[in-house]
């Protein structure tokens, strides 16, 4: 599947709802980025995370978005914005011992690289407790593979999109058993050029996942978030934008 089969359905819109600070959690505004509420949450083993909460708070669908390395939540930041704009509760976040600070949030604790699957569990603990009924995964890299196997874990996930995720990093691995258990519509992004290999990587994850699934193989060198900013980020966008419509529904109650 290439270039030509994205979508160009969705519009993107510029502006978007209000929010209201949540009931859990810590929460202050800011203007430094889009419309959002920062939040901490804490992880089954004690570790306190920040994130941020955007988008409507009456919102049926929520999606967690997870970041790369050496990035943190706020490579999000514009895309939660697109999505909070057509109609989810999205949730950013940065991984334990991730502080960059400021508006980008400071999450406690050492990094870990195999503890993200906690991480991100605990993510959408979170956000489930803020109302939305159905849930997408969005990751990227390292991120997206933590995407992979939460999803794995947790039957409710309808959809889930990785850009240029891994098979395996450290001790976190996505192999055979459980992409089969991965049971929502698989969506995995990687730019052809990508250096980390990550195009021969989602190939592999695609070919090992049950359906529903979509392979896209960009023709860029982008890794991660990158593919959402570099020449192809539009389609990317709209593609993973689409998917994320298609599944989850974000403008109904259903």
């Amino acid at each position: 599947m290439g270039v030509s089969g994205l979508r160009r359905s969705l519009v993107v819109i510029s502006s978007l709802a209000s929010v209201v600070a949540p009931a859990c959690g810590s929460a202050t505004t800011t203007a430094a980025v889009p419309a959002s509420v920062a939040v901490t949450f804490t992880t089954a083993d004690g570790v306190s995370l920040a994130g941020r909460v955007f988008g409507p708070p009456d919102a049926h669908a929520g999606v967690v978005l997870s970041h790369m390395l050496p990035a943190d939540q706020s490579s999000w930041y514009p895309e939660a914005d697109r999505l909070a704009a057509q109609g989810f509760r999205v949730l950013t976040f940065d991984f334990r011992g991730y502080c960059p600070g400021g508006d980008a949030g400071c999450s406690q604790g050492t990094r870990d690289l195999n503890e993200a699957p906690t991480d991100l569990i605990a993510a959408i603990s979170y956000l489930r407790s803020l109302g939305p009924a159905r849930l997408g995964l969005v990751g990227a890299s390292i991120g997206g593979l933590a995407s992979l196997i939460v999803a794995s874990q947790q039957a409710n996930i309808p959809a889930v999109v990785t850009l240029s995720a891994p098979e395996v990093l450290n001790a976190v691995s996505a192999g055979p058993p459980v992409l089969a258990a991965v049971s929502g519509a698989k969506l995995f992004i990687a730019g052809l050029g990508d250096p980390t290999g990550s195009a021969q990587a989602a190939q592999d994850l695609y070919e090992n996942s049950p359906q529903p699934k979509r392979l896209e193989i960009v023709p860029v060198d982008d890794h991660g978030t990158d593919l959402l900013t570099g020449s192809q980020g539009t389609q990317v966008q709209q593609l993973l934008e689409a998917w994320l419509a298609q599944y989850l529904h974000p403008g109904s109650g259903a």
